[in-house]
């Protein structure tokens, strides 16, 4: 079964490609951020989650 993640966000940094054995490995991090206004005081709120993504495979890590 495979599990499908849409995430929105900015890339970190540049990509880094892998080869192990005879697959390919993309490693890179992706920052995604909420916006939101303080209940109490009225201010502008954010708050900024940074996730590693790891892609396998010659047909993902292909493209980067």
């Amino acid at each position: 079964m495979a599990n499908k993640v849409i995430l929105t966000g900015n890339v970190g940094k540049d990509p880094e490609v892998r080869t192990v054995g005879n697959d390919k490995v993309c490693k890179f991090t992706l920052a995604t951020s909420e916006k939101w206004r303080d209940k109490t005081t009225n201010e502008p709120m954010e708050s900024t989650d940074w996730h590693t993504i790891v892609m396998r495979g010659k047909r993902l890590a292909k493209r980067y």
